[in-house]
């Protein structure tokens, strides 16, 4: 009966052979793995985390093991192709221009500390130039510094996180999802930052308020001093404006000669525009001056 078995095996036609192999190869998918490895993008780990982050609080060499992996699945997500930023939309690179600034503003490197400060500075220039190696290489240095930070310098880090990662979440779908990626990352990783308890000592004053106003890679500062010194250049500015259109006015125009009459109506044009220009800054400079010198008392108020 095998060997009748056997011989039935190889008389089989080519045909049968071949729809057994098809058939076999139609199977094959079953058993390969497929790209789809990255889609579970590590969030499982970020909610077991979020649960030993609540419960062993009271463990620090516990909390700040928990910290590295979150920031070490951050650096992970950052890891892209190097054209990646360069590539991107010119909306989408205003997008990330903003996650920058809000990632950097303002006193970072007292809140966050002079380490950690002057890293976040480095990557909100390395998303303002679109340079998405750079960008992973300083964020892949994160997780390194959890053990120098203090809670406040990891809550601000959280809320700095949280800022910067609704930014990537409103570029919306691009790529392959990788920006989304970030964002759910970030987002979830600057909550449980955030979330760290602050202690606040009875000798610590608070910090006045500052303000800042962006130009471009300029970042100012708004202080109550700063905006006192505007004023004063305000008032300076008004004065020679004020004294530049006095000048011009106390000049007859009996004593000025002109070649012809085109000449003349030339003179006559450019002197009531330099008029108008002078007026104008001298009102626009009282303006600024009153408004710098109010603002400057509300930020000193408050600063107090």
């Amino acid at each position: 009966m095998a060997t009748s078995s056997l011989s039935v095996f190889h008389l089989q036609p080519a045909s049968i052979s071949h729809s057994t192999n098809t058939h076999h190869f139609l199977q094959i998918p079953h058993h390969i793995p497929t790209l789809p490895r990255y889609k579970p993008i590590k969030f499982k780990p970020l909610r077991k985390i979020s649960f030993a982050l609540a419960e062993s609080s009271d463990s620090p060499n516990s909390l700040d093991s928990d910290l590295q992996i979150l920031l070490k699945e951050l650096s992970d997500v950052f890891v892209l192709p190097a054209d990646y930023f360069s590539q991107l939309p010119q909306d989408l690179r205003l997008d990330l221009n903003d996650a920058a600034f809000d990632l950097s503003k303002g006193t970072v490197k007292d809140e966050c500390g002079e380490e950690l400060g002057e890293i976040l500075l480095n990557i909100g220039r390395a998303w303002e130039q679109a340079d998405t190696e750079t960008s992973a290489t300083l964020v892949s240095k994160l997780p390194l510094l959890v053990g120098s930070l203090t809670n406040s310098n990891k809550s601000a880090l959280g809320k700095r996180l949280v800022s910067a990662g609704m930014r990537f979440q409103s570029m919306g779908q691009y790529g392959q999802g990788e920006l989304q990626m970030i964002a759910k990352v970030m987002i979830s990783t600057g909550k449980l930052l955030s979330s760290s308890p602050v202690f606040e000592t009875a000798n610590e004053e608070p910090k006045p308020e500052t303000r800042m106003l962006k130009f471009g890679d300029l970042q100012v500062e708004l202080t109550s001093e700063k905006a006192y010194i505007g004023s004063v250049i305000g008032i300076v500015f008004g004065i020679l404006s004020w004294q530049l259109s006095q000048g011009i006015q106390s000049i007859p125009e009996s004593s000025l000669q002109y070649a012809n009459d085109n000449a003349l109506l030339l003179g006559k044009s450019l002197r009531v525009a330099l008029l108008t220009m002078s007026y104008l800054s001298t009102i626009l400079s009282a303006f600024a001056t009153l408004g710098l010198v109010l603002y400057g008392g509300q930020l000193k108020s408050k600063g107090k």
